[in-house]
């Protein structure tokens, strides 16, 4: 649900970057930072905590075009991606105006994706999202590792609604900066359709 900041004319979306852990959602984040303007962007906050590495979020406003004259601002947060993080989840999805979910592309790390993606499927139930609604984008992360999984067995499994989807090395940028685009544009879809 977008903020309307009134005063400054602004639209404030937040967009959470999902997924097992590991599969490259702090990546996404770290590069989108390193390549956006230093005046359209905010500072990169990351929380963390003395047992894990992943237990963060970074905050991240990016100025893309305006809707019925007012700036949209993008705030994009990352979800810790272990299992044991749920109350951390439910509070970073408060509010979400869309998704990006990060899947592993390896083998191995199917079911970890497998088990992430139900996952925010209860999670946005939790918070009065129907996943089928809500602007989702799906990023097959990995793409360069060995033994990964077919595009169209990822495709089988993830995206039955036929979703926008890339295929990304994160750590190269490869596909991140497209995913990224699309997912905005879901999300002004969705506030123009809501004029």
């Amino acid at each position: 649900m977008s903020f309307i900041n009134y005063a400054n004319k602004e639209i404030n979306c937040k967009i959470i970057y999902f997924g097992p852990g590991l599969s490259g959602k702090t990546t996404n984040i770290q590069y989108i930072f390193e390549h956006t303007q230093q005046e359209q962007r905010g500072k990169l906050v990351t929380l963390s905590t003395e047992n894990e590495r992943t237990l963060f979020f970074d905050f991240l406003p990016l100025a893309i075009g305006e809707v019925r004259g007012y700036q949209t601002r993008f705030h994009l947060y990352t979800i810790p991606g272990q299992t044991f993080y749920e109350v951390s989840r439910q509070f970073i999805l408060k509010g979400v105006d869309g998704v990006v979910f990060v899947a592993d592309s390896q083998g191995e790390r199917m079911d970890s994706n497998i088990e992430s993606f139900e996952s925010l499927e209860k999670s946005l139930e939790k918070q009065g999202y129907d996943i089928h609604k809500i602007p989702l984008v799906l990023q097959y992360n990995k793409r360069d590792m060995q033994g990964i999984v077919s595009l169209r067995e990822l495709e089988s499994t993830f995206n039955p609604m036929r979703r926008s989807y890339f295929e990304a090395v994160a750590h190269r940028g490869e596909g991140v900066m497209e995913t990224l685009q699309c997912i905005s544009q879901s999300i002004i879809r969705e506030l123009k359709n809501g004029e």
